[in-house]
């Protein structure tokens, strides 16, 4: 799966998951957008080749099971690199990008400097893994986070969006990228994204499924009972400041006032760097 810039018909935001059987070898270029290699099953080696007068780095990722099972470490890849990507085990790898202007140095993300986030309340409740956000993570453009979302719970509520240049908003445009937990006995999971005001959206969502939003309201992401929900959130846009900022729908941002009468989600936070959290 790619999605370019071009593909979805904006300027900046991308996002391509590779899956590689066991020992296969892909090279990618990065061209104009940086980019990070996130493991989302299994772990890989990603050596990052930039320009003739610098030097190859290799970094070795753990990586994970699955998206549920852990925070995973992270690469990142700067504009105008190659990156050759291997997997002894095989599995699936997920690279965010935005086009950008800065080139910088490749480095390592560790798991444990991963920021984990739990927000919301009741079953508003999820975790957010804020692997590459303005604080926690130097990038040009790139904006990226993972939301872990358990069954019967709503997040990216209230809705909210991020398309104009306001003191309290800022213009990106977001990837969300889907993985749904299966059924204890196998069978696939689903859940719903709604995307609303310029356009009217409300998709059932599969592992591997995307939704684009260039504009408008977004949310609720809805996982179904039963059946844990992850997205992968990519942000870019055109703001000299590399922020994430967004205006709730007036609508629905009186739900804020109720999250400190609510308890969390007993089942959150659903995993941690060192594994599920009921291992630790």
């Amino acid at each position: 799966m790619e999605i370019t810039p071009e593909s979805a018909g904006w300027a900046y935001s991308g996002l391509r998951v590779v899956t590689l059987g066991p020992g296969e070898e892909v090279t990618l270029e990065t061209g104009a957008s940086e980019t990070l290699v996130l493991p989302l099953a299994g772990a890989c080696v990603a050596t990052i080749g930039v320009p003739a007068d610098e030097i190859a780095v290799t970094f070795e990722l753990q990586g994970r099971p699955d998206v549920f099972s852990r925070v995973t470490d992270f690469a990142y890849a700067p504009r105008d690199s190659s990156i050759v990507l291997s997997s002894r085990e095989g599995g699936r790898f997920a690279l965010p990008a935005a086009r950008c202007e800065r080139r910088l140095p490749p480095r390592y993300g560790p798991a444990e400097k991963v920021p984990v986030e739990l927000r919301g309340a009741g079953q508003m409740s999820r975790q957010v893994n804020n692997f590459c956000t303005p604080e926690a993570f130097e990038a040009d453009k790139l904006i990226a986070c993972e939301v872990l979302t358990p069954g019967g719970n709503w997040s990216s509520y209230p809705p909210h969006k991020h398309d104009e240049h306001t003191e309290n908003e800022s213009v990106l445009e977001e990837i969300y990228y889907f993985e749904v937990a299966d059924a204890p006995h196998g069978g696939a999971g689903m859940g719903y994204q709604r995307v609303y005001g310029s356009t009217d959206v409300l998709a059932e969502v599969r592992t591997g499924d995307t939704v684009l939003i260039p504009h408008g309201w977004h949310g609720p992401s809805m996982a179904a009972p039963g059946h844990d929900l992850y997205y992968l959130n990519v942000m870019a846009g055109p703001g000299e400041e590399r922020a994430w900022k967004i205006c709730d729908d007036p609508a629905h941002t009186w739900i804020r006032s109720t999250w400190p009468d609510l308890p969390a989600d007993p089942r959150l936070p659903m995993s941690s760097a060192a594994g599920p959290e009921g291992d630790r």
